[in-house]
């Protein structure tokens, strides 16, 4: 894609390498100098199973526009060493315009890479590295792709003196090292140069679990309790400085067990609280989760989704957690799960969860994704948002109190320890409205009509999806592939193809009259999504009796949907 011959609108390009080569340090740097440059960027990573070493791919796409997908094809692939890089090759695909350079020290580029049919250039990056006291071939490899996709020096120094801020002869060498890099993509003589920048707006360079975070901050948690798992934990590492700056709690706990029952006892005592994970800890989780049903204590879960089933592989992403956060719990236990579609959005509604379930009183399940939570990328400033609504609480020395009121809303005030005059049992157990704990049918129907009726009762506005377009043909989606939809769909519509295009954010509880109006005049939808038994669908078919006819595109991880695999199915699928 060109700008009016003037360069490309988007390239991607992907560094790759062994552990300890600094892929992922050079990639940042580069988005870095891009986003000092003026342009948009999206990094993705990828790594090997291993809890330490092993090879890595660091990923980014830079353009003129914001960008919330991978593209296609990478045009340019440049490896520190070849290793065990070629198990990225399903990751990195390329075809007969991408250039592949690789350092003839480690050998020729696997096969893999070359049946594609990209040039090959030999570039001694360790050889130009020694010649430089202190340098170190990922700094040549940085300096190389700025000088390829056409990133002025001053981007690039600007980038590297803000990573090395101490400066010194590291700094020096550094910056030595990319000068070198640059003269040597001259020197090759393949330019991917990217078009002139956009005027320069407000920006922000963050990833998903970063943005996550701060949704949960800017919603009110204040107390958080976690165990580490990839891909989730980089939310942990940036909250808990976070929090202490706002007055809040970070604690480490020995499990997930530990971890969700510790944000329940905070949440009972008043403080909006979270929990970060993934799969195999969302379920340590269900049961307690099913507590907070109950007990109707808030609580916020964020789910970093990664593939499975079991440990799976921790380092890829997948969406397949749907039928878990949505089905899980034993017994009928009403709940929140809310799924953000952008990693901006991953700010947006994660504060948005935080405000529902202190609102109504009850669990909320985030999905998002390794895709999301370990991307990186330069987009515009998210707008700040402000929910209404708060926890209503019990005035002190209430008369004839009861936790478990029977209201009309289904929300009843509660009493935090401590409040004058008013004590309360919460736990596990049926309970009457006193919260004394009951077996009677009568009181156990009671409870359920009320934890149902206070998520059936509440408006939740329009940010329950996001709608784009007209027609009667509609694609429905939801998290992550959304980036993709779009821009297939976009592409589509330059074809004289004319349809809808629904991302879904509130999951649960269900929304069927506000999918009615949104696909009213619909004859067929396509439903994608990242799960190999076609998760969404099935909950799609489940939970909404739709007048339109379903198909599903659906494709399991690690690999991620691109644009143009959806473009051809949108294509076949509107002419069929």
């Amino acid at each position: 894609m060109t700008g009016e011959g003037k360069g490309l609108d988007s390239v991607s390009i992907a560094l790759a390498g062994s552990g300890g080569a600094g892929v992922m340090t050079a990639g940042n740097m580069l988005l870095e100098a891009a986003a000092q440059a003026g342009y948009y960027g999206l990094m993705t990573r990828s790594s090997g199973p291993q809890i330490r070493g092993g090879e890595a791919a660091a990923m980014l796409r830079v353009a003129t526009t914001p960008c919330d997908s991978v593209d296609d094809r990478y045009q340019v692939l440049v490896a520190i060493d070849w290793g065990n890089v070629a198990r990225f090759a399903a990751e990195l695909p390329l075809d007969a315009a991408s250039l592949i350079v690789g350092d003839p020290a480690h050998g020729e580029p696997p096969e893999v890479f070359l049946k594609s049919g990209a040039r090959h250039a030999p570039v001694t990056l360790k050889d130009i590295a020694k010649k430089i006291t202190g340098g170190w071939p990922n700094m040549v490899a940085l300096g190389l792709l700025g000088g390829i996709i056409g990133l002025p020096y001053a981007a690039l120094r600007a980038a590297v003196e803000r990573s090395l801020k101490k400066g010194g002869g590291a700094l020096a060498a550094s910056l030595a090292a990319v000068q070198a890099g640059a003269a040597e993509a001259a020197r090759i003589g393949s330019s991917y140069a990217l078009a002139p920048a956009p005027a320069r707006t407000a920006r922000w360079l963050i990833t998903g679990n970063q943005a996550a975070g701060y949704g949960a901050i800017r919603g009110g948690v204040r107390f958080v309790a976690a165990y580490p798992i990839t891909p989730a934990t980089e939310l942990l590492e940036w909250m808990a400085p976070s929090l202490e700056r706002v007055g809040g709690t970070l604690v480490q706990a020995e499990d997930e067990l530990a971890s969700i029952n510790m944000i329940l006892g905070a949440s009972y005592g008043g403080v909006p609280s979270l929990t970060a994970t993934s799969g195999p800890g969302l379920s340590l989780m269900i049961e307690a989760l099913g507590l907070g049903v109950a007990a109707e204590i808030p609580i916020v879960v964020v789910d970093v989704m990664r593939t499975g089933p079991s440990t799976g592989i921790a380092t890829k992403t997948e969406q397949a957690d749907l039928n878990l956060a949505m089905y899980g719990m034993h017994g009928d236990a009403p709940h929140l799960v809310l799924a953000p579609n952008s990693v901006a959005d991953c700010l947006r509604t994660t504060q948005w969860a935080t405000h529902l379930a202190e609102t109504l009183q009850v669990p909320a399940i985030v999905l998002s994704d390794q895709f999301f939570g370990q991307a990186r990328a330069v987009l515009e400033r998210p707008e700040t948002v402000a929910f209404a609504g708060e926890r209503l609480r019990a005035a002190p020395n209430a008369a004839d109190y009861k936790r478990y009121a029977l209201t009309e809303s289904g929300v009843s005030p509660m009493a935090i320890p401590g409040t004058a005059g008013i004590t309360y049992t919460a736990d596990g157990l049926e309970h009457a409205e006193r919260g004394t704990p009951s077996s009677l049918a009568s009181d156990h129907l009671a409870q359920l009509e009320k934890r149902a009726r206070k998520l059936a009762s509440i408006d939740y506005g329009e940010d329950w999806a996001d709608l784009e377009g007209e027609g009667e043909l509609a694609v429905i989606t939801w998290g992550s592939c959304t980036g993709a939809v779009r821009e297939a769909f976009s592409r589509a519509r330059s074809d004289g193809i004319t349809g809808r295009l629904l991302s879904l954010r509130l999951l649960s509880p269900a929304q069927p009259e506000k999918l009615r109006r949104a696909l009213a005049g619909v004859t067929r939808a396509l439903v994608i999504e990242q799960s190999f038994g076609g998760q969404f669908l099935r909950y799609l078919r489940g939970e909404y009796d739709l007048d339109c006819e379903l198909t599903s595109f659906r494709k399991p991880g690690p690999l991620p949907a691109r644009p143009d695999e959806i473009h051809r199915r949108i294509l076949d699928w509107s002419r069929a």
